[in-house]
């Protein structure tokens, strides 16, 4: 899952066209990642990150069998006198009829803009993991605009690397902002592993609303 900054002057005005970088593993210089369009990568706001996502696609297997899966991240209250970056990061999902959950913190990953440290809390504090934003932004919509996001996740004792795709509306993306990201993933050059594995792994997460709430 990745590390916005906080408040970078030209993030403040969200991309309106789709354009990706490669994961920092392929990148020679991980500290200025170029996207598709040769322009300098610039991490979201972590205010614009803060809210709940859809994943409507990914390479992930364990999503093969659940739905509705989505990802609500919040700012962590820094201590007293300190300042943090750190976020809540709370995975839903539902499967056999129940609704399941994974819980962590994500702390940024200086080394890369966009990049974050997971781990896990409670029985899961041993499991660690990092993610990265590939590409962000929003697209105007009937309903007035849609987010994106594209995250790449390293690989883990328990899964391979893989790229999911969020969407802030619950139905997921439209098919217009679906394509051109799909364009833009296999267009990495940088990445040829993963235009490989997202051409023949990512696919649809079912998405059956409405979402199952806790304690209905």
């Amino acid at each position: 899952m990745a590390a916005p900054e906080t408040t970078p002057t030209a993030a403040t005005t969200p991309p309106s066209t789709i354009e990706l970088r490669a994961p920092s593993k392929y990148l020679t210089d991980k500290s200025q990642p170029a996207t598709t369009s040769n322009t300098t990568f610039v991490s979201p706001p972590l205010d614009w990150v803060c809210r709940t996502w859809s994943v409507t696609h990914s390479t992930l297997p364990m999503w093969r069998s659940a739905s509705n899966v989505r990802i609500t991240y919040k700012p962590l209250a820094a201590p007293a006198g300190q300042a943090t970056d750190n976020v809540d990061d709370l995975v839903e999902y539902e499967k056999k009829g129940s609704l399941k959950k994974v819980e962590g913190i994500d702390t940024p990953d200086p080394s890369t803009p966009g990049s974050w440290n997971w781990r896990g809390k409670g029985w899961l504090k041993i499991a660690s993991s990092h993610w990265e934003v590939l590409g962000w932004g929003e697209r105007p919509h009937a309903d007035g605009v849609e987010r994106w996001v594209v995250t790449w996740f390293a690989p883990t004792l328990f899964t391979k690397e893989g790229v999911d795709i969020y969407s802030d509306r619950k139905e997921g993306l439209s098919q217009d902002t679906l394509d051109q990201v799909m364009k833009a993933l296999k267009g990495l050059d940088a990445a040829p592993k993963v235009v490989d594995f997202v051409s023949k792994d990512m696919l649809a997460v079912e998405i059956k609303l409405p979402w199952k709430t806790r304690g209905a």
